[in-house]
């Protein structure tokens, strides 16, 4: 694609980097056929393709951006399915990424749409927080109905997305080190999170069980918190880079201290993004370095695993799991078949989604700000999983884990969705998890 940027808007780092995103791309139109939402509304604006050519207009001319391109790259759920699909190596990923700051910086949204975006930055990134937030939306939940279409059907969604019961604290919540049992074969951080565990802490308990059952000594600083992924896909930049260089300084210390061998991500969303510090800091001379070495150490669970290794399984289940590959672990990490893998050695009959390519319509806050779309694909990827006959449904991101169960409950269907780490556990001498465990007690 020809651009025509001059040379003083080539003088700023990010204009130089969407020149040459831009000037990679052969509009051959490959993208479109992944892309959910040009699948879903057909529309040549709310492909990739399509909004490739808005950004290319509104930087090149060095303007505002105006409500066509808000509307459209908005609609985007940066689910990267593009990106496995464009042969030319497009990194759509950091283009759509600079687009949404360009947003955020020159567009003055409506006022109830600044309120709610506001309102998610400064509560989901904080567990406590965000456990309040939750314990409110219970109290609300039986109004949902009422709700309607206010807010474009926002507040609806909020709400019927809202726990039915928000899980005690677990206690293994908390920072500090997790000894490995026996001789300590590895040191890793693990990234508590921020959303996940209010949640659903069992993964996280689930991840140290089974690490430190393995050899595995793993610690959780106390000043690491939210990876940034919420408030930077909103183009938040300040704030995600707050969070970024939050997270460098915490685990640096822990690398030149007692030294670390991995940092594991239990939620492929935000594994996605800390894989990407190095190029989030990357104009920033303080922390460039630290930041590449934070992401190159970075692994998903199952990842580690794979290298590491897993014990041979205590119990053989043989229960039929149907695995949703979450977008940011198909395409944002490249890690396709790594985990049901792992699933299929341990005795579980793995199943694959038909049309696994598409999003399930979570995408990080994407499920509360354009819930129609999110809905139609969340139903859509609900009744593939549905074509497979699952016991049990498996992910590795709980923003899907939590928009399948909705739309699982919403079918009147009982399947039970947990994360991959909670069944390698359960498999290896772990207890069974919370959500099997109920169903069992039902079905007896």
């Amino acid at each position: 694609m020809q651009t025509d940027f001059t040379l003083a808007q080539l003088a700023d780092p990010d204009i130089a980097e969407a020149n040459k995103i831009l000037r990679s791309c052969v509009h051959c139109g490959f993208c479109t056929a992944t892309c959910p939402t040009y699948v879903l509304l057909g529309d040549e604006l709310d492909s990739p393709r399509g909004r490739i050519y808005l950004i290319k207009d509104m930087l090149e001319n060095d303007r505002p951006a105006g409500p066509q391109e808000v509307k459209h790259i908005d609609r985007c759920l940066s689910c990267l399915s593009c990106m496995s699909t464009c042969p030319s190596g497009v990194h759509y990923m950091h283009l759509v990424d600079h687009a949404r700051t360009h947003i955020q910086r020159t567009y003055r949204r409506p006022f109830l749409d600044r309120v709610l975006r506001k309102a998610l930055a400064m509560l989901l990134p904080y567990p406590g927080r965000f456990r309040l937030a939750l314990a409110g939306a219970w109290f609300a939940r039986p109004l949902a109905p009422l709700a309607g279409n206010l807010m474009g059907g926002r507040l609806k969604a909020m709400l019927a997305l809202a726990p039915r019961r928000v899980p005690p604290r677990s206690n293994l919540d908390r920072s500090g080190v997790f000894a490995a049992e026996g001789v300590r074969k590895a040191r890793v951080a693990l990234l508590a999170g921020c959303a996940q565990r209010v949640l659903d802490p069992e993964i996280n308990d689930a991840t140290i069980r089974l690490l430190t059952r393995v050899g595995v000594e793993v610690v959780v600083p106390p000043a690491a918190g939210c990876c940034g992924s919420l408030t930077h896909h909103m183009g938040m930049e300040q704030e995600a880079h707050a969070s970024v260089r939050a997270n460098v300084d915490a685990w640096t210390a822990e690398i030149e201290g007692d030294g670390l061998d991995a940092i594991i991500v239990n939620t492929s969303g935000c594994g996605t993004t800390v894989k990407d510090y190095g190029f989030m800091l990357r104009d920033d001379a303080a922390y460039a370095g630290k930041a590449a070495k934070v992401a190159g150490l970075t692994k998903d669970i199952t990842e580690f695993l794979d290298g590491f290794g897993v014990p041979a399984p205590t119990i053989v289940t043989g229960h039929r799991v149907t695995y949703h590959s979450a977008c940011s672990m198909q395409h944002g990490q490249k890690i396709k078949a790594l985990p049901q893998s792992l699933l299929r050695t341990l005795g579980f009959e793995v199943r694959d989604v038909p049309e696994s390519h598409l999003c399930c319509g979570s995408a990080g806050t994407y499920n509360l700000l354009q819930p129609k779309i999110a809905t139609r694909l969340r139903d859509r990827k609900v009744e593939n999983i549905s074509a497979t006959t699952p016991q049990i449904i498996a992910a590795g991101n709980i923003g899907c884990l939590t928009q399948i169960s909705a739309g699982i409950e919403a079918t009147g269907q009982t399947v039970p969705a947990v994360h991959t780490v909670q069944l390698i556990d359960w498999a290896t001498g772990g207890p069974m998890p919370s959500a099997l465990a109920s169903r069992s007690s039902e079905a007896a």
